[in-house]
């Protein structure tokens, strides 16, 4: 199994956001951070990724495939990611 690449847009006033990177960092998951509030076109990319405008967006890639998670969702990145919660 390959490593995944993990991206996520997200603001830095965002609660979520902070949630989500806070239980990234604990479990050791390197991710690339995009701040979608001062990055117009980053902020289409997730929209156009996504459908949605609301962050965090959580991009991740892992054995070919893209995964999309909209908002923290603790259990399905455990499940994704394969971290025991």
């Amino acid at each position: 199994m390959s490593e995944a690449k993990i991206t996520i847009y997200s603001t830095p006033y965002c609660g979520y956001c902070k949630l989500l990177k806070e239980y990234l960092d604990k479990n050791n998951i390197v991710y690339q951070e995009i701040d979608v509030s001062e990055d117009e076109k980053a902020q289409q990319e997730m929209v156009t990724k996504s459908g949605q405008m609301g962050v965090p967006v959580i991009i991740i890639k892992k054995d070919g495939n893209e995964e999309i998670v909209v908002g923290f969702q603790k259990d399905k990145l455990a499940e994704i990611l394969k971290l025991d919660n």
